[in-house]
């Protein structure tokens, strides 16, 4: 991250030397021969630039200073300014600018204010263009909103998803949410992490390999999609799957694997791809597994009913903030399909379709975790019945360890370990009765 304390003063007290120098060496260089080099070459050649000039003009500053100034003028005049340093810090999960003063990161779930923001609005809506240019979208006072998807390169390794809300609609002055997507984090990873022990991890895998389809439920940040990523990775090597997002975040190890992401309408209205779109084309794609990002709309019926059909051990994701609340968000979301199907033929399609109901939830400390993971029970037009297998009980407090909480393992239901039979993945020895 360089020195806070000369990241501060270039950020605030200088911007009249970052727009001199900036303006020095637009004057300076060929922009005919920087098109031909390469991005790196662009780089390193406008750093020796702006070093020359720093030293021509004979600034006074800090060798710390020196640096961070040549930094901030290149990224400012061929990169994403101040937004450079942020997105190369691999601890940072997501950026929100609060108009062009104001930028806040999340770094292990909690909020932290950035020391520097942009030097003007001009320069953030600058910054904005470079963004929304390079995957072929517009934002202006015509369309306002904005929504991206930032492929992974060398500036931004993990690639991102970007949220852009102009004036007037954002009455701060220029919004831009990104959220770098995850790397994969394997489920060893996250025992060790403590957001969920070993005998509920190899009950997932025991889940995902007996072809059970399962949903993962949890709020915004609460580490969805990341579960998700790692639960995939049980899906064996010979299996086709067709992964269908909004944003293209899940990082899949099977060489078989056909992704599929959504696609906004153009800048007449036209040409829009939904989740539903992708979800119906995909079982024309001979898919052995099917995995949703996220159900958010009518997708969820034909997400049901390919569960229904052929399509076991499928996965996907909803925000919701329990396991009933899950199962009752997927009844709403699936009315909402331009197919009217009555409700109680929807509720014999989720109860014959779900399996599993892995809720996460973030908690206030930043963390996030698996407080319940519930078999459903329920069959036809039953009311619907979860059964608990592991829970969180956030209220025991072991006074050895010096821990508060602990998960609580319930006995394993008889439709789930006839499941697991079945299909040929014994039941753990350890599940067998409560610990």
């Amino acid at each position: 991250m360089g020195d806070p304390a000369a990241a501060s003063r270039i950020g605030t007290q200088d911007d009249s030397l970052i727009s001199t120098f900036r303006r020095l060496l637009l004057e300076e260089v060929d922009l005919g021969e920087l098109s031909r080099l390469e991005p790196s070459q662009r780089r390193a050649r406008l750093e020796r630039v702006i070093a020359h000039l720093v030293s021509r003009e004979g600034v006074i500053l800090s060798q710390s200073e020196r640096n961070l100034l040549v930094r901030r003028v290149v990224d400012e005049a061929v990169g994403l300014g101040v937004l450079e340093p942020i997105l190369a810090d691999p601890t940072v999960s997501e950026i929100m600018i609060n108009g062009h003063e104001t930028i806040y990161v999340e770094r292990s779930g909690r909020l932290e204010l950035w020391p520097t923001g942009f030097t003007s609005e001009e320069q953030l809506l600058q910054t904005i263009d470079r963004i929304v240019s390079t995957v072929n979208r517009r934002v202006d006072e015509s369309s306002p909103m904005a929504d991206a998807r930032l492929p992974a390169d060398a500036r931004m390794p993990r690639g991102a998803r970007v949220n852009v809300v102009l004036p007037p609609l954002a009455l701060n002055g220029p919004t831009v949410t990104i959220r770098l997507f995850p790397t994969a984090i394997s489920l060893p990873r996250l025992i060790e992490w403590g957001s969920l022990n070993a005998e509920l991890a190899e009950l997932l895998r025991a889940c995902v390999e007996a072809r059970l389809n399962v949903v993962v439920s949890g709020g915004t940040g609460s580490g969805k999609t990341t579960l998700l990523n790692a639960l995939s990775s049980f899906i064996a090597p010979s299996e086709r799957i067709v992964t269908v997002e909004d944003a293209a975040e899940l990082s899949m190890e099977q060489p078989h694997c056909i992704r599929l992401e959504t696609r906004p309408p153009n800048v007449e209205g036209r040409g829009q791809v939904t989740i539903r779109d992708l979800v119906r084309n995909s079982l024309r794609m001979r898919p052995d597994r099917i995995i949703v990002g996220e159900c958010r709309g009518g997708e969820a019926l034909d997400m049901l009913q390919a569960m229904n059909t052929g399509h076991e051990g499928s996965l996907t994701t909803v925000h919701a903030n329990s396991p009933d609340d899950a199962l009752s968000r997927l009844e709403t979301l699936a009315t909402m399909s331009d197919v009217e199907v009555p409700f109680h033929a929807i509720r014999d399609q989720v109860n014959s379709a779900i399996d599993l109901i892995v809720q996460l939830q973030r908690h206030s400390d930043g963390s996030r975790r698996v407080t319940d993971t519930s078999y459903l029970s329920s069959r036809r037009q039953e009311d619907f019945r979860l059964e608990p297998i592991v829970t969180w009980d956030p209220l025991h407090v072991d006074d050895v360890a010096r821990t508060r909480g602990r998960f609580v393992v319930h006995p394993v239901p008889d439709g789930l370990r006839r499941r697991l039979v079945e299909a040929g993945v014994p039941l753990p020895a350890f599940m067998e009765t409560p610990t």
